[in-house]
Formats: C-alpha cells, sequence, structure tokens
C-alpha cells in the first residue's frame, strides 16, 4: 500500500505529460507533406543566425543541395535543411536572398516566403530565380526583384498537365531553363520529364511513360527510374541524370529520342570508359560547360565524372574517399556532392551536401572552398572566413548515405 502512495504521484505526472503532448499535436499546424527539416549532422535543423550579416562572421549552410550561376558570377544555393535560397556574391559575401527558414509554401517578398526542402534551382537571364521545391510539389519563381510566387504545382501529389496550380508534380527535383525561359523539371517521383512553357504557364509532360525503366526511343514511350538533376546543351538538348537507372539520358527534342549517353543500367559502380562501357554509382547531378562537357556528381561514392562530346567518361575529380581536402583532381575529396553549376569560365561547382560548404573545380581540375564554415547553420556573411578550422575542412562527417538517398529517391506508395 504504501509502494502504491509513492508511485501515484509519479503515475499523476506521467498522465498529466501524456495529455499536454496529445494536445499539442492536435492543435499543431502542419505542412502537407509533412517533412522533418534535415540537418547533416542529425538534428532537426537550425534557423540560427538568419540574415546575419557581422562583418566577422562566418557563412553557413546546412545541407546545400543544388546551384546555379547568373551571368555576372553570382551563385545561387537551394539550401535544403534551412528552407532557404542563398546568395554568394562574386565579392564573397553570403546572404539569404528568399525563405524564412520554416517549411511553408508562403509566397511574398524575400524572407517572408518560405520553401520546404527545396532540391533544384536555376537562374535565367533576366536574373529571375527558379526552385523546384521539392516536399511542397511546387515550381517557384523568385522575381529579380525578390518576390516570391508559385509558378506550377499545388501541394498534392500527381502527374496531371495543366496551368499553373492546375498541373501535379511528385517530388521535382531538379529545374533548368533554356534561352526561352522555358523550364524542364526531373519529375523523380513519377518518373517524368516535364515542360512549363514560360509565356502560358502551362505544364506538359515531354519524356517518360510514368513506370519505372531504363527505354530508349520517342520521348512520351520512354522510361525513367528516378530522375533528378537536369541540365541543357546550347543547342537545346536535355541532359538527365537518371540516379536509379546509374544512367546518363539524353534528350533530343527535335528529333524526338532519348538515348543513353553513358553508363550501364546493370552496373552500379564508378568505372571510366567510353559510352555504355562506363558506369556510374548513384549519378544525381548534371551540369554542361560551354564546350558540351557533361559534368556528374555521384553522390554515394563521392566523385565528379567528366563525359565528353564524344562520349568518354573520365574521374573529374574527387579521391572517392568522404572528406574535404582542396587539391587537384582525384587527390581531392567530397562528401555527398549533390549539385553542380558550371560558369562562362568553364568553372565547376559543387554543393558539397555533408560537408555543408560550396566548392569550386577549375577546368584544370583545382578544388577549392569557396563558401561555408562547414558547421551546419545559416550565418549569412562572409563566404569563407580567413582562419578555417582544419579541423572542419579535412574530417569527415561520419554519415549514413541514406540521408541524401531519402532527399532524391521518390516512390509512390
Amino acid at each position: 500500500m504504501k509502494l502504491f502512495h509513492l508511485k501515484q504521484p509519479l503515475i499523476i505526472l506521467q498522465l498529466l505529460l501524456a495529455m499536454a503532448c496529445f494536445f499539442t499535436a492536435c492543435t499543431k499546424k502542419t505542412i502537407t507533406p509533412i517533412t522533418t527539416k534535415y540537418n547533416v549532422t542529425g538534428g532537426t535543423g537550425t534557423t540560427t543566425g538568419i540574415d546575419t550579416n557581422k562583418a566577422d562572421s562566418t557563412a553557413s549552410f546546412n545541407a546545400p543541395t543544388a546551384l546555379a550561376v547568373d551571368a555576372a558570377g553570382n551563385i545561387y544555393v537551394a539550401d535544403y535543411g534551412n528552407n532557404l535560397i542563398r546568395k554568394i556574391s562574386t565579392t564573397g559575401v553570403v546572404s539569404t536572398v528568399a525563405g524564412n527558414g520554416n517549411q511553408g509554401s508562403l509566397n511574398g517578398q524575400g524572407t517572408s516566403s518560405s520553401f520546404n526542402g527545396p532540391t533544384g534551382i536555376a537562374v535565367d537571364a533576366s536574373g529571375n530565380i527558379f526552385v523546384a521545391d521539392n516536399n511542397n510539389n511546387q515550381i517557384r519563381e523568385i522575381s529579380a526583384a525578390g518576390l516570391v510566387s508559385t509558378v506550377a504545382g499545388s501541394d498534392s501529389i500527381g502527374a496531371v498537365d495543366g496551368i499553373g496550380a492546375a498541373a501535379y508534380f511528385f517530388g521535382p527535383t531538379g529545374i533548368a531553363v533554356d534561352a526561352s525561359d522555358n523550364l524542364y523539371v526531373t519529375d523523380a517521383g513519377n518518373n517524368l520529364i516535364r515542360k512549363i512553357v514560360a509565356s502560358t504557364g502551362a505544364v506538359s509532360t515531354i519524356a517518360g511513360n510514368g513506370n519505372p525503366g531504363a527505354g530508349n526511343g520517342k520521348l512520351l514511350s520512354s522510361s525513367f527510374n528516378n530522375p533528378t538533376g537536369i541540365a541543357l546543351d546550347a543547342g537545346g538538348n536535355i541532359y538527365v541524370a537518371d540516379l536509379l537507372n546509374n544512367l546518363i539520358r539524353e534528350i533530343q527534342p527535335r528529333a524526338d529520342t532519348i538515348f543513353t549517353l553513358a553508363g550501364n543500367a546493370d552496373t552500379t559502380a564508378s568505372i571510366n570508359g567510353t559510352s555504355t562501357a562506363a558506369a556510374f554509382y548513384y549519378p544525381n547531378s548534371v551540369a554542361v560547360d560551354a564546350l558540351g562537357n557533361v559534368y556528374v556528381s555521384e553522390y554515394v561514392s563521392n566523385l565528379i565524372r567528366k563525359i565528353t562530346p564524344g562520349g568518354v567518361v573520365t574521374t573529374f575529380a574527387g579521391s572517392g574517399a568522404a572528406g574535404q581536402a582542396d587539391s587537384t583532381g582525384t587527390k581531392a575529396t567530397f562528401n555527398g556532392p549533390s549539385g553542380l553549376a558550371v560558369d562562362a569560365a568553364g568553372n565547376v561547382y559543387v554543393a558539397d551536401t555533408y560537408n555543408n560548404v560550396i566548392r569550386k573545380i577549375t577546368p584544370a581540375g583545382a578544388v577549392s572552398t569557396i563558401a561555408g564554415s562547414g558547421i551546419a547553420g545559416s550565418i549569412n556573411g562572409k563566404a569563407l572566413s580567413l582562419k578555417r578550422h582544419l579541423n572542419n575542412l579535412h574530417v569527415a562527417h561520419k554519415l549514413s548515405s541514406r540521408s541524401l538517398s531519402s532527399i532524391l529517391i521518390k516512390k509512390r506508395r
């Protein structure tokens, strides 16, 4: 009996805590689809430091996944873990272009808007930024004046063509823009490539039959398996990182055809060679330079690969080991690279996701870190500190490849 009296206060306390948790859960406003804020350190993300721009502050990112470069050389970052769109100026200053750090789909000016897991980014010749807002299943636009709006898609999952919000996506992951400002989107969960016409906002399916596969041929009878990265060359040809097929595909819209540029769907490995004699290990992003070279990131093998116009595949940078060593070519290391962009001079920029930094590779293969402290955060300020911490630069974050897989791979339930 005495034992019961001793336990009774604890039981009452537990009941009160349970009731408090229940009412909190029932009244919490959620966003559909709801996701946990990604943080490569294993937590739930932080917005501490947003819009900090002190002279002595070093910028930080939280799982950057995609990059775009404008005509002036400014770099835009889809900062997935922070739900922000960031900018690295040509003078080496990082700022927040749009997003308040919370998961959401609010339109509005700059930091009054919100995103939910942005995974793709592109910029047109006028300075307008387009974002594949993955977990919102929407395509968003940030005007050159900083106003955020929804171009296409709703917060529901589907594969419906239509205009604006009447169109549906399932995990839009990559995005590219052509010379006429039309948008191209890898609709990963639907295994489709979609197009959005700039003048009307009309969304159409231009490649893929919706079923997982690696079929080439006519565009609408072809198949993909979780396409993620997308890029265009000067001739309007479209390149796709076909993630789960381990292929790089080329779409020629005028010829109504798609073929495998490089890779072998039966081989998951990082093998150099020519065309289908080469192999990839989950390629997730692509970028094309002015000469027609295609660059590919492999987030599991920590490599950046290069495909020449003749189809020859080589390892452009990375040793394969996880790390953040700045060096040349295969002496450098990355940790989960998942976004690529190329500037007019042929420099390749890499969103080094697990390292929380942005890297640069010159045409000669010299790799350097150009932005980020390496610590997960959302601080604005100087792209790099003059005194970078060696332990952040050279010690790889020990993470499972599942983290990026959960971002990139979309499957129908």
